[in-house]
């Protein structure tokens, strides 16, 4: 395909119909969407919002000239990139790259998230495993913090899983 060159691109994966397109998102996770509207059982305008509500994907739409300026006032805030047809191959490649540019910036952010709430969700738990040590073995704060400390350091393992261990054993 010249569109979707497979030094760039890859796999490429083409359905024909909208009901084909959501069995293959069903059967895997996508990058990148591409659909060319209007498709034989569907506009499409549906499918491009839902692939955005569903899934990490960028989305690209493209669709008759007369129809643009509604069908983008219509899926702009879910995310969807639309261009009108006809459209420069060059425009397409271009859009495209800016869609892939945006996925990576969007998966970066998702991992510090995730961090984000892994580092938060720890906290919870030492924080929960030194109110026991306190309650139960009368510790005051600071020593429960650094019987724990101290505990992971011993055991060469995470706070964590120190805090897991306490948790399990006072509750």
């Amino acid at each position: 395909m010249k569109l979707l060159p497979m030094t760039d691109y890859w796999p490429v994966t083409t359905a024909r119909s909208i009901a084909e397109g959501k069995r293959r998102q069903v059967e895997r996770s996508y990058d990148i969407v591409l659909i060319n509207a209007p498709l034989p059982d569907d506009f499409g305008m549906r499918f491009a919002i839902d692939v955005c509500e569903s899934s990490d994907a960028g989305v690209l739409l493209l669709v008759k000239s007369e129809l643009y300026d509604d069908v983008y006032a219509e899926v702009v805030t879910c995310g969807v990139m639309t261009l009108s047809k006809p459209v420069p191959m060059q425009t397409v490649s271009q859009t495209l790259r800016i869609l892939c540019a945006t996925r990576e910036r969007l998966r970066k952010v998702e991992q510090r998230q995730s961090s984000v709430e892994e580092k938060i969700e720890e906290i919870r738990l030492v924080n929960r495993a030194k109110w026991l040590l306190i309650e139960c073995l009368n510790m005051t704060e600071g020593e429960a913090h650094r019987y724990i400390e101290k505990q992971s350091m011993d055991l060469r393992t995470s706070r964590r899983r120190v805090a897991e261990d306490i948790i399990r054993t006072y509750k």
